[in-house]
Protein backbone atom coordinates (compact mmCIF):
# COMPACT_ATOMS: atom_id res chain seq x y z
CA UNK A 1 0.00 0.00 0.00
CA UNK A 2 1.43 3.35 -1.01
CA UNK A 3 0.41 5.55 1.98
CA UNK A 4 1.50 8.74 1.16
CA UNK A 5 -0.98 7.93 -2.31
CA UNK A 6 -4.34 7.00 0.50
CA UNK A 7 -3.22 10.20 2.22
CA UNK A 8 -3.75 12.31 -1.13
CA UNK A 9 -7.24 10.38 -1.83
CA UNK A 10 -8.58 10.94 1.69
CA UNK A 11 -7.22 14.39 1.41
CA UNK A 12 -8.86 14.90 -2.37
CA UNK A 13 -12.18 12.95 -0.86
CA UNK A 14 -12.43 15.57 1.37
CA UNK A 15 -12.22 18.38 -0.51
CA UNK A 16 -14.79 16.79 -2.60
CA UNK A 17 -16.96 16.30 -0.15
CA UNK A 18 -16.60 19.84 0.62
CA UNK A 19 -15.11 19.92 4.01
CA UNK A 20 -11.90 21.91 5.57
CA UNK A 21 -8.98 20.12 5.73
CA UNK A 22 -7.37 22.46 8.08
CA UNK A 23 -10.64 22.23 10.24
CA UNK A 24 -9.24 21.01 13.90
CA UNK A 25 -11.24 17.73 13.79
CA UNK A 26 -9.40 16.56 9.45
CA UNK A 27 -6.03 18.08 10.21
CA UNK A 28 -4.56 14.38 11.27
CA UNK A 29 -7.53 12.54 9.12
CA UNK A 30 -5.99 11.78 6.10
CA UNK A 31 -2.82 10.00 8.06
CA UNK A 32 -5.49 8.18 10.32
CA UNK A 33 -7.64 6.70 7.19
CA UNK A 34 -4.37 5.34 5.68
CA UNK A 35 -3.18 3.79 9.15
CA UNK A 36 -6.23 2.19 9.11
CA UNK A 37 -6.88 1.01 5.53
CA UNK A 38 -3.07 -0.03 6.60
CA UNK A 39 -4.06 -2.25 9.25
CA UNK A 40 -7.96 -3.32 7.68
CA UNK A 41 -5.85 -4.63 4.76
CA UNK A 42 -2.87 -6.34 6.61
CA UNK A 43 -3.85 -9.73 4.63
CA UNK A 44 -3.05 -8.80 1.33
CA UNK A 45 -0.11 -10.34 0.22
CA UNK A 46 -0.53 -12.73 3.03
CA UNK A 47 -0.97 -16.81 2.31
CA UNK A 48 -2.28 -19.03 5.01
CA UNK A 49 0.68 -21.08 4.13
CA UNK A 50 2.46 -19.68 7.25
CA UNK A 51 -0.41 -21.15 9.56
CA UNK A 52 -0.91 -24.21 8.38
CA UNK A 53 2.29 -25.57 7.35
CA UNK A 54 2.72 -27.30 10.58
CA UNK A 55 0.81 -30.09 11.50
CA UNK A 56 0.45 -32.87 13.75
CA UNK A 57 -0.58 -36.57 13.67
CA UNK A 58 -4.10 -37.81 14.59
CA UNK A 59 -6.57 -40.48 14.55
CA UNK A 60 -8.95 -40.14 11.94
CA UNK A 61 -12.67 -41.06 12.25
CA UNK A 62 -13.77 -37.80 14.26
CA UNK A 63 -14.72 -33.83 13.04
CA UNK A 64 -12.32 -31.21 14.42
CA UNK A 65 -15.15 -28.05 14.86
CA UNK A 66 -13.57 -24.55 15.73
CA UNK A 67 -17.00 -21.96 15.43
CA UNK A 68 -17.43 -18.71 16.59
CA UNK A 69 -14.67 -17.30 14.98
CA UNK A 70 -15.35 -13.95 15.34
CA UNK A 71 -13.73 -11.98 12.13
CA UNK A 72 -13.53 -8.15 10.28
CA UNK A 73 -13.42 -7.67 6.86
CA UNK A 74 -13.71 -4.94 3.75
CA UNK A 75 -16.18 -5.02 1.51
CA UNK A 76 -14.70 -4.45 -2.23
CA UNK A 77 -17.79 -3.32 -3.48
CA UNK A 78 -18.45 0.01 -1.32
CA UNK A 79 -15.25 -0.02 1.20
CA UNK A 80 -17.27 -0.74 4.25
CA UNK A 81 -16.95 -2.85 6.77
CA UNK A 82 -18.69 -6.49 7.09
CA UNK A 83 -18.41 -8.36 10.42
CA UNK A 84 -19.67 -11.78 12.07
CA UNK A 85 -18.08 -15.24 13.44
CA UNK A 86 -16.85 -18.18 10.74
CA UNK A 87 -17.21 -21.54 11.97
CA UNK A 88 -14.52 -24.44 10.05
CA UNK A 89 -14.90 -28.33 10.68
CA UNK A 90 -12.88 -30.48 9.04
CA UNK A 91 -12.35 -34.56 8.87
CA UNK A 92 -8.66 -35.03 9.41
CA UNK A 93 -6.96 -37.57 7.36
CA UNK A 94 -4.19 -37.78 9.60
CA UNK A 95 -2.75 -34.59 10.47
CA UNK A 96 -4.51 -31.53 12.30
CA UNK A 97 -3.35 -28.07 12.78
CA UNK A 98 -3.73 -25.99 16.19
CA UNK A 99 -6.69 -24.80 16.87
CA UNK A 100 -5.21 -21.13 16.70
CA UNK A 101 -3.85 -21.41 13.08
CA UNK A 102 -7.56 -21.91 11.88
CA UNK A 103 -8.51 -18.13 13.77
CA UNK A 104 -5.33 -16.77 12.13
CA UNK A 105 -6.04 -18.29 8.60
CA UNK A 106 -9.65 -16.52 9.07
CA UNK A 107 -7.52 -13.08 9.35
CA UNK A 108 -5.47 -13.48 6.29
CA UNK A 109 -8.17 -13.96 4.15
CA UNK A 110 -10.52 -11.33 6.04
CA UNK A 111 -8.42 -8.72 5.98
CA UNK A 112 -8.21 -7.48 2.21
CA UNK A 113 -11.00 -6.04 0.39
CA UNK A 114 -13.32 -9.15 -0.12
CA UNK A 115 -16.83 -11.01 -0.64
CA UNK A 116 -17.95 -12.83 1.93
CA UNK A 117 -18.74 -15.92 -0.70
CA UNK A 118 -15.20 -15.43 -1.78
CA UNK A 119 -13.60 -15.59 2.05
CA UNK A 120 -15.45 -18.41 2.43
CA UNK A 121 -14.39 -20.55 -0.21
CA UNK A 122 -10.47 -19.82 0.45
CA UNK A 123 -10.24 -19.86 3.85
CA UNK A 124 -11.92 -23.92 2.91
CA UNK A 125 -9.67 -23.95 -0.13
CA UNK A 126 -6.79 -23.19 1.94
CA UNK A 127 -7.12 -25.84 4.45
CA UNK A 128 -7.90 -28.28 1.91
CA UNK A 129 -4.47 -27.87 0.26
CA UNK A 130 -2.26 -27.44 3.54
CA UNK A 131 -3.99 -30.16 5.73
CA UNK A 132 -5.17 -32.67 3.01
CA UNK A 133 -8.22 -33.47 4.85
CA UNK A 134 -10.89 -36.21 4.06
CA UNK A 135 -13.46 -33.10 3.77
CA UNK A 136 -13.71 -29.55 5.64
CA UNK A 137 -17.13 -27.25 5.92
CA UNK A 138 -17.00 -23.30 6.27
CA UNK A 139 -19.54 -21.52 7.65
CA UNK A 140 -19.33 -17.83 7.69
CA UNK A 141 -22.12 -15.82 9.25
CA UNK A 142 -22.12 -12.44 8.71
CA UNK A 143 -23.72 -8.53 8.74
CA UNK A 144 -22.61 -5.52 6.40
CA UNK A 145 -22.45 -2.52 6.67
CA UNK A 146 -23.86 -1.39 3.50
CA UNK A 147 -27.20 -3.43 4.33
CA UNK A 148 -27.17 -1.66 7.70
CA UNK A 149 -26.49 1.67 6.96
CA UNK A 150 -27.20 2.75 3.64
CA UNK A 151 -29.27 1.42 0.98
CA UNK A 152 -32.24 -0.94 2.31
CA UNK A 153 -31.38 -0.19 6.47
CA UNK A 154 -32.00 -3.48 7.19
CA UNK A 155 -29.81 -3.72 10.66
CA UNK A 156 -29.30 -6.95 11.91
CA UNK A 157 -30.04 -8.74 8.95
CA UNK A 158 -27.48 -11.60 8.69
CA UNK A 159 -25.80 -13.41 5.06
CA UNK A 160 -24.43 -17.15 5.43
CA UNK A 161 -22.61 -18.50 2.75
CA UNK A 162 -21.23 -22.13 3.25
CA UNK A 163 -18.65 -23.62 1.38
CA UNK A 164 -17.50 -27.55 1.44
CA UNK A 165 -14.90 -29.06 -0.44
CA UNK A 166 -13.84 -33.41 -0.26
CA UNK A 167 -15.91 -35.76 1.43
CA UNK A 168 -17.71 -34.85 3.97
CA UNK A 169 -19.52 -37.68 5.70
CA UNK A 170 -23.26 -36.61 6.04
CA UNK A 171 -23.44 -38.09 9.60
CA UNK A 172 -20.22 -35.76 10.38
CA UNK A 173 -22.17 -32.97 8.44
CA UNK A 174 -25.59 -32.84 10.18
CA UNK A 175 -23.95 -33.08 13.43
CA UNK A 176 -21.27 -30.26 12.28
CA UNK A 177 -25.01 -28.36 11.68
CA UNK A 178 -26.36 -29.10 14.56
CA UNK A 179 -23.48 -27.96 16.79
CA UNK A 180 -23.61 -24.65 15.21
Amino acid sequence: MDREKVIKAVENLLEALGEDLNREGLKETPRRVADAYAELLSGEGKSAEEHLKRTFTAKSGGVVLEKDIWFSSTCEHHLMPFFGKIAIAYVPDGRVVGLSKLARTVEVFAKRLQLQERLTAQIAEEIMRYLKPQGVLVVCEAEHTCMTCRGIKKAGSATVTVYSAGEFPEPLREEVMRLL
